[in-house]
């Protein structure tokens, strides 16, 4: 073959390679982008709604490297190798959106995203430029004002990150710098004990976080929380203050706004009220609950939101605009993120360009390279309008409402509290254990429970349910209510499947 492109007119070789003509097979890469297509249409996109499929076809770690052959050899696989490599790996993949997908803060498929994300996936971009990234530069611009809006400030900054922990990190390293300017150039010798209060019941993202930056994991103070997993406004007032007896300097409050596994929202006004007075940073990580600011409706959780420094705000959770999809928005808009994180790459950042380098706002990102997840977002709100990314909203927290009202009804179910978002914690009480007498037995059978319920729905396809021990409470079920796919019909067979795995129990 190189021996005929070497008697070709014009061939030229170059250290043993010819550089005449292409060396991909277009023609042959088209027909497979285009069957792939054809694939994820029948069997991901086509059957995302359908009930009867498997959540997951389950298998053991060593069975699936055996299916799915991960050798990488020195020459490719032929084309149908191929085809049937991608059709494996949907068919052993989790299927998160499948209606009976409950175990994660993200479930359910939005057409309008998803296409999108054919788009920028096809077209490859970096967002820090507007010479690479015109649309996708005014896209991310238009979708931080919007949402800037929603938490009720005036004016304002964000950037779009990849995760809601780093948004988290983005915002401690901001109230960092402005405490503490010269820590940028002078990093951190000259620094005094910094300290940063968050609640018992925040994103493990804020240890990661405060270790990451050099703070130290001793250095977050852990608010305790009420019953309901809130941050107690009085305790975090008696911590700034026994953190400034003992000589540190308080920088920064982290409030939740949706827990994790509870779905509690701190007091943010009660929390802004001594941020205020001490001169602290609020950060609101509203990852999880920020998308009820767009329900009139359920808005008020947030009440007091508008008065935080920064928030975390991920619409790949209840607003399914995919993974990943997640934006840190900053109230101060005098360039408080450039001055913090640029470091003015004259090859990129050249300020005599033909055009209004103010567009340039890679500068603010800790990232070169960044992906156009705005995107997905921006066309998803335009396909839908805020009525349409509110009435999601609405009709997940009124399926937690009903599933919470059928929990009361069946024996053997109990709730650990009433929840306030699509979070709802329950235990499951087999028959065995009915007449057992409350005690500490009683807690360690029950504690066993839900991991064997959990292994055999994974086993068997049926759905997928979280579960975890909390605050010493044993564990139990912690199921999410997120995807519009999601029907009534589903809440009512999740109580049934239970019952029906647990019934040997």
């Amino acid at each position: 073959c190189k021996q005929e492109m070497l008697q070709k007119k014009n061939a030229v070789l170059v250290d043993g390679v010819i550089l005449n003509g292409p060396i991909m097979d277009s023609k042959a890469g088209e027909k497979f982008v285009e069957e792939t297509c054809k694939i994820i249409m029948e069997e991901v996109v086509q059957k995302a709604d359908d009930v009867t499929e498997k959540v997951c076809e389950w298998q053991a770690p060593e069975m699936l490297k055996q299916i799915l052959d991960l050798e990488m050899r020195d020459t490719g696989e032929c084309h149908q190798k191929l085809l049937q490599l991608c059709r494996d790996v949907i068919q052993y993949s989790v299927k998160t959106n499948h209606p009976r997908f409950f175990n994660q803060l993200y479930a359910g498929i939005d057409y309008y995203s998803l296409a999108a994300r054919f788009i920028t996936e096809a077209l490859n971009p970096s967002v820090y430029t507007y010479e690479v990234s015109p649309v996708f530069l005014l896209v991310e611009e238009a979708v931080i004002k919007k949402m800037i809006e929603f938490i009720g400030w005036e004016e304002g900054d964000g950037i779009f990150n990849p995760g809601g922990s780093v948004s988290n990190m983005y915002a401690m390293n901001l109230a960092r710098y402005r405490f503490c300017p010269d820590i940028k150039e002078k990093g951190l010798s000259g620094l005094p004990r910094l300290v940063l209060f968050a609640s018992e019941e925040c994103h493990y993202s804020m240890k990661k976080a405060a270790s990451f930056l050099g703070i130290g994991t001793e250095n977050v103070y852990f608010i305790r929380t009420d019953e309901r997993g809130k941050m107690i406004p009085e305790e975090l007032e008696k911590q700034v203050q026994r953190a400034r007896k003992e000589g540190s300097a308080p920088f920064l409050v982290c409030a939740t706004a949706g827990t994790t596994v509870l779905g509690a929202f701190d007091p943010l006004d009660k929390i802004a009220d001594i941020c205020e007075k001490y001169g602290l940073w609020l950060h609101v990580d509203a990852s999880w609950g920020g998308s009820a600011l767009v329900s009139r409706k359920h808005c008020r959780l947030l009440h007091g939101i508008h008065r935080a420094d920064s928030v975390a705000w991920n619409p790949h959770k209840m607003l399914l605009a995919g993974i990943q999809c997640c934006a840190l928005l900053v109230k101060d808009n005098s360039g408080l993120l450039k001055k913090c994180y640029s470091a003015e790459a004259v090859y990129l950042f050249q300020q005599d360009k033909f055009y209004d380098v103010s567009y340039d706002t890679g500068d603010k990102s800790i990232q070169c390279s960044r992906r156009p997840d705005a995107f997905k977002f921006w066309l998803m709100w335009k396909a839908l309008g805020t009525t349409g990314l509110e009435e999601r909203v609405n009709r997940a927290l009124a399926l937690a409402r009903y599933l919470v009202e059928e929990i009361k009804k069946r024996e053997g179910f109990q709730l650990l509290f009433e929840p306030e978002y699509a979070n709802v914690c329950f235990w499951y009480i087999p028959p065995c254990l009915r007449t057992v007498e409350d005690g500490p037995e009683f807690w360690q059978k029950l504690h066993q429970v839900a991991p064997v319920i959990k292994e055999r729905m994974m086993k068997k396809g049926s759905m997928m349910l979280g579960y975890q021990p909390h605050r010493g409470k044993v564990n139990f079920f912690r199921q999410v209510v997120i995807s519009p796919q999601v029907r009534r019909e589903d809440m009512d067979f999740l109580l049934d499947e239970i019952e029906l795995l647990a019934k040997d129990l």
